[in-house]
């Protein structure tokens, strides 16, 4: 089981992320980001359950700028920082679509 993210592909199609997997990049990020830009993200990467839930537009640009700071922080383990590039890009297409980001 598993997320499936919306606009992770080059041509926007949605790519899968495992539970367990969403949750190493969760870890890392807590640790990479300050408090603040934490719990900007928090609501999105520590969800207690697997229900489907949409961001917006600008809400997508934002968590995708936290992602690649984390990422570029030096914090994370390369797999986590490589996966939060992967999730900061399907954000980024999503905000430059217009279109909102749909986990589920």
């Amino acid at each position: 089981m598993g997320w499936t993210i919306s606009h992770g592909t080059p041509t926007g199609g949605p790519t899968h992320r495992s539970y367990n997997g969403v949750e190493r990049v969760a870890q890392s990020l807590s640790h990479a980001l300050t408090t603040r830009d934490w719990a900007l993200l928090k609501p999105v990467f520590a969800r207690r359950s697997g229900d489907p839930f949409e961001i917006s537009p600008d809400g997508a640009r934002t968590i995708a700028a936290l992602l690649t700071r984390a990422a570029d922080s030096g914090l994370m383990t390369p797999d986590t920082a490589q996966a939060a590039r992967e999730l900061a890009t399907a954000a980024t297409r999503a905000a430059d679509a217009r279109h909102l980001w749909t986990w589920s």
